[in-house]
């Protein structure tokens, strides 16, 4: 008897470009459940994966994608893979050696899949890790680190969206910088106080100003290059800038008196090994405040769901404009949202 096949968007060199191929559909092992994929998001370490640019690399050729949802329909051997079985309806997230989201069918480690409450759907639970997770992850830094303020140099993005609205329900003073003028006004009406743009002309006075007055520490950067010193020397002496990614593709442009003299200093944020150091009850924990809040502070605005037909074109123009929305990838099409959630946890 012949193998069942499924679609997946193949790697076939560490070059960006995604090839639509028909695979044998993988078999869950001990540990392990197949999941049949309903959304897989399009985050910017997907795409930093791409090009070979990301923290790993797997054996080519490989299906991208490392966060999405769907419903198991396969378990190997283990209690928690059976357990993820009886559940049903999962977000997971992709193996670190095996293919990823980017396909109809997943094997996930069951470690690292996360049952979906009734009221949350397939599409939300594509992206309620690696946003919302990161969002959780700063802020508490940020206030366990007794800064009395922040600042995000990517306010406009889903993720500095998330910030913003966090930090509102927290009563966390931050400073947002967008990349365009236009989208200050929108970050106000999201309630945002301390908004800039990289395109003010006195953006340096006006960020110092506003770090001196609201005593802003600490700093988010998935920017990197010229933007972490930039901002770095706008912040008072003592403070840090945390490097998440790596937008600009630059080295960080830092001054040595910042270093020297400033006593300031800078750190980098992988999500994964923070994750790693968590509990199991605190990883249960994140993933019940993620859901709880994931039509208010982790809602995702999304520029478009696409097939794996048309998802290599939607990819690359998620590359030129990140601030737009996110790419959705429905895998097994429109249909597969739908999945009943009888079974899901309560």
């Amino acid at each position: 008897m012949a193998a069942e096949t499924m679609r997946a968007l193949e790697l076939k060199a560490y070059d960006g470009r995604l090839h639509l191929v028909e695979k044998t559909v993988p078999q869950p092992g001990p540990g392990e459940v197949l999941v049949r994929m309903a959304a897989a998001a399009v985050n910017p370490s997907d795409l930093k994966f791409t090009v070979g640019a990301y923290g790993l690399k797997k054996p080519l050729p490989v299906v991208p994608g490392f966060e999405g949802s769907g419903v198991v329909v396969a378990a190997g051997p283990g209690l928690r893979a059976k357990f993820m079985a009886a559940k049903k309806r999962v977000c997971c997230l992709a193996p670190e050696t095996k293919d990823g989201t980017w396909a109809e069918y997943m094997v996930a480690d069951a470690r690292k899949c996360i049952p979906l409450q009734k009221n949350v759907t397939l599409e939300q639970g594509a992206t309620m890790v690696v946003n919302p997770w990161t969002a959780m992850a700063h802020l508490d830094r940020a206030r366990r680190g007794g800064h009395k303020a922040a600042v995000h140099t990517a306010a406009a993005g889903a993720l500095g969206r998330m910030m913003l609205r966090l930090a509102l329900r927290l009563g966390y003073p931050m400073v947002h910088v967008a990349r365009f003028a236009g989208q200050v006004e929108e970050l106000k009406g999201l309630g945002a106080e301390h908004v800039v743009s990289l395109e003010d002309p006195d953006l340096d006075e006006r960020l110092k100003d506003l770090c001196g007055r609201l005593e802003a520490t600490i700093a988010f950067d998935p920017i990197g290059g010229a933007m972490t010193g930039r901002v770095l020397a706008a912040m008072p002496k003592g403070s840090v800038a945390i490097v998440y990614g790596s937008l600009a593709d630059e080295a960080c442009a830092i001054r040595p008196e910042q270093f020297i003299y400033e006593g300031k200093r800078v750190e980098g944020f992988w999500m994964p090994r923070w994750v790693e150091k968590k509990t199991l009850l605190g990883r249960i924990r994140m993933a019940l405040s993620a859901q709880k809040h994931l039509e208010t502070e982790f809602q995702t605005r999304l520029r478009v769901r696409v097939g794996l037909e048309g998802a290599a074109e939607a990819v690359e123009a998620y590359k030129k404009d990140m601030d737009g929305g996110k790419v959705l990838i429905l895998p097994n099409g429109e249909s597969a949202l739908d999945a009943p959630r009888d079974s899901a946890s309560a």
